[in-house]
Formats: C-alpha cells, structure tokens, sequence
C-alpha cells in the first residue's frame, strides 16, 4: 500500500467507538448488521474516495451519498470477525461493479450505530490497487458512482455543518455537485482528523439538506 494511508492503517488500530460517534451499537446486541466498504484510491488528482450516490426515488436515504454497502447475509458469518468484509466487499461490488479482486483490506473501524434505521454499521477500509470500471449497475438503487480527491474533502471551503428540518446538525461536506453529510459525513470526518489530514475549517458555517437542490 502506498505510504500515504499509513496515517489511516494507525488511526484505525488506535481509535475508540465513542472517538468515532455518539452513537453506539445498543449493549447486549441488537440493530441490524451491516458494512460499508470505505475504499481508497489514487487518482489524476492524488489519493480519492470512492462514494455513490442513492437514487432519488428510494423510499429511505433518497438521493444521498454514501459509501457502497449493506446488511449481513447468514453466509457472511460472524459480524464480529470476517462477516464485515465479505458483506462490504459484495455489496460493493452489486452497487458499483467494482472487481473486489483489485481491493485490498486493511482495517475496520469500531462498529457504530445508526438509530433511524437501527443498523450497525462496520466501516471497512480498503486500498484500490488495480482499480476497475465503476458504474451505478442497478439505476432504481443508485443514481450515480464517484470519486472525490481527499484534498476536496480537506479544502476548508468544501466543509459546513449540515442543518437537518428537525433541528440535528453534523459535519457535511460540498464536493462533486453534492452534500455528503450523516453518517457517511460523519466517518469521513473522523478519518481525516485522526489521519492527521484535517485543515481548519469554519464550523459556524451552516448549509440546509436541500443544498444545490
């Protein structure tokens, strides 16, 4: 793996869950298992992420960017052990066509919790080594695959708080003609400030969910 993700690869064996989120996966079990894959590649423009966009006429999470993934299957085994990456792997695969052949894995972060949905969620980090085509192979699922330069995602003019109608407020991020923000937002931001990445930015910058609508 290239040297620059070694900030990543120390990150991710040091941080804590509630380094990471508030919110936690509920103790005792519970919440659905799930994994996202987050994916880093090199670029035209150096080190990138890669991220999809969610078709607008899903009836959750319409039109928001995320990172490729989705629930456990039986098969996938223990979500405590290697579940997470077989899940993150195929599913990202069935949403971007990506050839899981070119990824190679390298950590996970802490499993974290997504109350609206009741989904624990295990971040899975990977290096794109012989990168693939990628395209939004079921168009009623996804909308659209893309790349983002991390440094578009540490420009301090491509970040803000976004302001959810119900009042909940967390890190965003105006990159590709797009808001990312939640939990996808929210992972990004931790990874770019325990990597050492993080540039200072204007925190009293508020921008609304409908941003570029």
């Amino acid at each position: 793996m290239p040297s620059w993700l070694d900030p990543v690869v120390r990150a991710a064996a040091t941080v804590r869950p509630d380094q990471l989120s508030r919110f936690l996966p509920p103790e005792g079990g519970g919440g659905r298992q799930s994994a996202v894959l987050v994916l880093f590649g090199e670029g035209e423009r150096g080190p990138e992420l890669l991220l999809m966009e969610r078709a607008g006429s899903l009836r959750s999470h319409a039109g928001q960017p995320s990172f490729p993934g989705g629930s456990l299957d039986p098969e996938d085994g223990d979500p405590r052990g290697e579940g997470p990456l077989r899940a993150a792997l195929r599913e990202a695969e069935e949403e971007t066509g990506l050839d899981p052949r070119g990824v190679q894995l390298f950590g996970v972060l802490p499993s974290l919790f997504i109350p609206v949905s009741d989904f624990v969620v295990t971040p899975v980090l990977g290096w794109w080594r012989a990168p693939s085509p990628v395209f939004a192979v079921d168009p009623a699922e996804t909308a659209r695959v893309f790349t983002v330069p991390v440094s578009d995602l540490t420009d301090p003019a491509n970040r803000a708080m976004a302001v959810h109608p119900r009042g909940h407020q967390g890190p965003a991020f105006l990159v590709e003609s797009a808001l990312v923000w939640g939990f996808t937002a929210g992972v990004i931001d931790r990874i770019l400030h325990f990597a050492g990445w993080e540039r200072p930015w204007d925190r009293d910058r508020r921008v609304p969910l409908d941003w570029g609508s």
